[in-house]
């Protein structure tokens, strides 16, 4: 529907091109032009009321993404529903987990209710169109931070995870290091860096590695448990979520090797400023309220004699709620919902998931640095919230 949109845009173009054109015309036909150019003009105007009625027209031409989120009711978010700890389903068939969290952190700013939110689930190939369309609001499905992705598909808003690619063999084949992976076959998920990062990494150190790709995360799971593929490669925290699944843990080992940088975080479709303003702003309210140390069980809604507190939970002064069309108490709706960065990484990645661990690791916040004066912390750190 967009295409058929701009089809008409075009064909209005064209329509008043002719009609500057004619510069020879006497003043009776040029007002027969302009008043057929106005009947066509109306009548695409009408057409694109249409578009906008149906709901068919693409958000960011009907208007604002917080308007037309809003006015829905409901965030749609790009996401999944296969990987522990990330996105996933619990006892109860609920969709569960860290990037599920981020969207519902967005939907209790955006909305006051953490639950007005709607996943739709895509493969990894997918989620390159799926943001480009501008069909979802928000793309968090472990998707790395990558300049030809910030270029092609969305605009990457905050990296929430820090995270690098490894490798992970049955335990009986006797392999300790990745270098041994020489003509070795590598079960792959198609369409993502991790494919890329596998070929950069034979090629550099002359493996003649052989690429066994597949489409979805399950269907590399299976392949490589039922031993098509002498190794699985993915995401290091990925390879510790799907094995906490496996039948017989021990029987699996995660080599030692971390062969990239994987900066993951939420993606919003380009063309929105004040949308792309938003997300980042609710990821930072998320890291500076674990900061702060105020957690989901004691959100302030009184003054607490702490300036940084009191401005952040819309108790004193400002850090441009207004200006984004936030709530002014919108941090008290996101933490008392879904708690801070440190109670969702906890619940799902750490202790309360599948237990990763973050005290000493990149994935800590910055602010636990040893010192004041030097980055001694974890990499967890956001733009200041004033």
């Amino acid at each position: 529907m967009f295409r058929k949109w701009l089809i008409l845009a075009g064909l209005l173009m064209a329509i008043s091109l002719v009609v500057i054109g004619c510069e020879t015309v006497d003043t009776s036909a040029l007002e027969n032009e302009i008043s057929e150019r106005d009947a066509k003009i109306a009548e695409l105007e009408a057409m694109v009321m249409d578009l906008e009625a149906t709901g068919e027209m693409p958000a960011e031409m009907a208007g604002s993404r917080l308007q037309t989120v809003q006015d829905r009711g409901k965030l749609i978010c790009a996401s999944r529903n296969d990987v522990p700890g990330y996105g996933y389903l619990d006892d109860a068939g609920n969709n569960v987990g860290f990037d599920i969290d981020l969207c519902r952190a967005v939907a209790a700013a955006v909305l006051g209710d953490a639950n007005a939110f709607e996943i739709r689930l895509i493969t990894a190939a997918e989620r390159g169109p799926t943001i480009q369309s501008g069909e979802v609001d928000l793309l968090v499905r472990t998707v790395t931070w990558t300049t030809s992705r910030d270029a092609q598909w969305g605009n990457y808003t905050q990296t929430m995870f820090y995270d690098g690619q490894g490798f992970m063999v049955q335990k009986d084949l006797g392999i300790s290091s990745s270098l041994e992976l020489k003509d070795a076959t590598v079960c792959v998920t198609q369409g993502t860096t991790t494919e890329l990062n596998l070929q950069d990494f034979s090629n550099q150190n002359d493996l003649n590695i052989n690429a066994l790709t597949f489409e979805d995360t399950d269907a590399v799971v299976a392949a490589y448990q039922s031993q098509q593929c002498d190794a699985f490669t993915n995401d290091r925290s990925q390879l510790a979520a799907i094995s906490s699944a496996f039948e017989d843990r021990d029987a699996h080992v995660i080599l030692p090797e971390t062969i990239s940088e994987e900066p993951l975080g939420p993606v919003v479709p380009h063309g929105d400023e004040q949308w792309f303003d938003i997300v980042k702003t609710v990821m930072a309210i998320l890291i500076y309220s674990e900061a702060y140390s105020v957690t989901s069980d004691a959100v302030p809604t009184e003054s607490t004699g702490d300036t940084k507190v009191d401005r952040l939970f819309g108790l004193e002064g400002s850090f441009g709620q207004e200006t984004l069309g936030l709530s002014q108490t919108v941090a008290q709706d996101v933490i008392g919902s879904v708690g801070n960065y440190g109670e969702i990484y906890d619940r799902n990645l750490g202790p309360g998931g599948i237990n990763l661990p973050r005290e000493g690791g990149r994935n800590a916040l910055w602010a636990d640095a040893a010192c004041s004066d030097c980055p001694k912390g974890g990499q967890i750190y956001s733009a200041p919230l004033r």
